[in-house]
């Protein structure tokens, strides 16, 4: 049996590898954006992310409650929004720039669950961060791009509550299974007006490949080091997305930062940090350890 100090090693690593596969697989959509449009692309993203989980699920829908039901698809809902609103979003304004935006999102949640005083100071230090990245005073910045990012943020937030909701009611990935085909459902009428006409065996081949890399193994290695870390432990590696994607959208994209934008995504990380240690979660304890989609520090 692996020592505590092996079993909390290998949580960080499944913490960092679950971000780094979201960002990558945000950064190889990108491509198709120009063919299948954004929201194309996150429909053909939900479309097989949901042949996958209930590939794996198989969920017996006659012997699910109602009440989860209803549960499971609104979460299903808010996948999609999110989805499409976040590559909108990254269509028009580099990758860091869109996750730090984003990110006001579920620093909101945290910062409603705070604890004590200190998480009144994160909001303004956030708020800091994302003014250097965008840089307003310079007349420049892609309205369009950051309303979705902040779109994109509120689903964020809508998700992490909602998650936590179904994640107490399924086990496994059986809540995603339900979701997911939802998602991809909801998706449908804006994703096929854009990709109509131009989905190509590439453009497939590509949508798989980001489906696998997220949510697939993005969402598993978040399980799997939920049950090797603490939930403040985890938060706080999970405030390091928007400096993950800074340096996935310079070196993958060539999206190089100024010095005023590295300091504000390090802003909004040390604000989400911050907001990560001072806030909790106040539940009842799961009757098992294996509990899904625990979304208790900002999981993306």
């Amino acid at each position: 049996m692996a020592s505590p100090r092996n079993q909390t090693a290998l949580g960080v690593g499944m913490s960092l590898g679950g971000i780094f596969s979201v960002q990558i697989g945000a950064a190889l959509a990108m491509p198709i954006f120009e063919r299948t449009g954004p929201a194309g692309t996150a429909w053909l993203r939900l479309c097989w992310a949901a042949v996958i989980f209930m590939t794996i699920a198989r969920p017996r829908f006659r012997s699910i409650p109602r009440r989860d039901l209803a549960s499971a698809a609104a979460l299903g809902f808010v996948i999609a929004s999110n989805a499409m609103l976040f590559f909108e979003s990254i269509s028009r304004i580099p990758l860091a720039t869109a996750v730090a935006i984003e990110f006001l999102g579920p620093l909101s949640v945290a910062v409603w669950r705070r604890t004590g005083p200190w998480g009144l100071a994160w909001p303004p230090l956030a708020f800091a961060g994302v003014l250097l990245v965008t840089k307003p005073w310079n007349g420049d910045v892609n309205l369009a791009g950051a309303l979705f990012a902040l779109g994109a943020g509120a689903g964020w937030a809508a998700y992490i509550l909602l998650s936590q909701l179904v994640g107490d009611r399924f086990h496994g990935v059986g809540g995603l299974a339900i979701a997911m085909p939802v998602a991809a459902l909801v998706a449908t009428p804006v994703g096929v007006v854009q990709a109509w006409g131009h989905v190509n065996a590439t453009a497939l081949l590509i949508s798989a490949g980001v489906a696998l890399l997220f949510p697939v193994a993005g969402t598993s290695l978040e399980l799997n080091a939920l049950r090797k870390l603490d939930t403040a432990t985890f938060g706080t590696l999970m405030s390091v997305e928007p400096a993950a994607a800074l340096v996935v959208g310079a070196v993958g994209l060539h999206q190089i930062p100024d010095a005023g934008q590295v300091f504000g995504v390090l802003f909004v990380t040390a604000a989400a940090i911050g907001a990560a240690r001072t806030g909790q979660r106040e539940i009842a304890p799961a009757p098992e350890s294996t509990r899904s989609m625990n979304a208790d520090a900002l999981p993306k």
